[in-house]
């Protein structure tokens, strides 16, 4: 069966797995104090154009988000999101069992509009009653996002000027961040991430990594932030694993080369679904894509080719998401032409 259903269904690239097994005899510090991962962090701060700040490394997507939203914010602030977040929508209430309210705006192609959440701040200030409310105290986003799209640079600016002007984080969810670096049509950088948010994480577990995410502080991290990380049981005894695979990513470009791979299998996914008539439900220059199909095409697409029902937009029509990754290869799209 052709799997196209994440980018996160195989092990690690093999430039990262050999460094791993080159390094598993050595013994370490722990907890991230080992020269892997102080290693891994400079190269980091370095791809990002800083030289203070702070780089941290946990285990997954989900932990890292609840980890950082937590740390960041008073008990008394909630956390902006679009309705399709993937905070509001996939990880099981994980930031509000942590106490953070998710407070969601609409979504346009997955993203949050800096007019509408402009307008959402002036009117919570102007509320009498607005002390009996949760203060909206950051700006969560994806990049890219649920539905594969882009913030461009000037649409993360306006964000930034709406984030300054009301005292809000801005936080950008980076688990698939390569896959974006890596569009032609992106227009923003890791330095452009660094200077606009107050925080982001560098995704490793769906790029090329067996586990792992790179949180940046591009100033400074919060008080105590070793500590909430420990209380949240995101802290890696081991933490070695995750510096040396990250070490492996940021070295001679590396994971934005395989990122490319993403791409190009996803363009090539593109053109076989357009060659066959077949309606886009989003435009996504990702590598997640999102194709509306009769229901009798879609159930017989899904027995050869294993993807996610993403929506069902009428009772006629079922939405699948196709996802490319680093290691998916021509001739899987190939196949998946032929199963088309």
């Amino acid at each position: 069966m052709i799997d196209l259903s994440c980018d996160y269904n195989n092990g690690a690239h093999p430039a990262v797995l050999r460094r791993l097994i080159e390094t598993n005899g050595e013994l370490t510090s722990t907890y991230g104090l080992d020269v892997y991962s102080a290693s891994a962090a400079e190269k980091i701060k370095k791809a990002c154009g800083i030289s203070e700040g702070d780089v941290f490394f946990l285990g997954g997507g989900t932990q890292t988000n609840m980890t950082v939203i937590s740390s960041c914010l008073m008990p008394y602030q909630g956390v902006i999101s679009a309705s399709t977040g993937h905070i509001n929508c996939h990880e099981a209430g994980a930031v509000e069992y942590c106490g953070v309210k998710v407070i969601t705006l609409p979504q346009h192609g997955g993203k949050i509009d800096p007019g509408e959440l402009e307008a959402y701040m002036r009117t919570f200030y102007g509320d009498e009653s607005r002390d009996h409310m949760v203060f909206p105290g950051m700006v969560y986003i994806s990049y890219p996002t649920e539905y594969g799209t882009l913030y461009s640079k000037a649409e993360l600016e306006s964000l930034r000027r709406v984030c300054d002007e009301f005292g809000l984080l801005l936080f950008a969810d980076g688990a698939r961040l390569g896959y974006a670096l890596a569009c032609d049509e992106c227009d923003l950088t890791l330095n452009d991430l660094a200077r606009l948010c107050d925080v982001f994480y560098i995704g490793g577990t769906k790029v090329g990594a067996l586990c792992g995410e790179a949180v940046v502080f591009p100033k400074k991290a919060p008080a105590h932030f070793i500590t909430m990380v420990k209380q949240h049981g995101a802290m890696f005894a081991k933490g070695r694993l995750i510096g040396v695979q990250f070490d492996a990513l940021f070295t001679d470009g590396l994971y934005l080369k395989i990122a490319r791979n993403a791409i190009d299998r996803a363009r090539e996914l593109r053109r076989i679904i357009a060659d066959r008539g077949y309606e886009f439900f989003i435009d996504s220059p990702t590598n997640q894509q999102f194709v509306k199909l009769g229901n009798e095409d879609a159930e017989r697409i899904m027995k050869a080719v294993k993807c996610e029902v993403w929506e069902k937009p009428d009772p006629g029509h079922t939405v699948l998401r196709f996802v490319t990754s680093w290691a998916t290869t021509e001739d899987d799209i190939k196949a998946f032409g032929d199963v088309v």
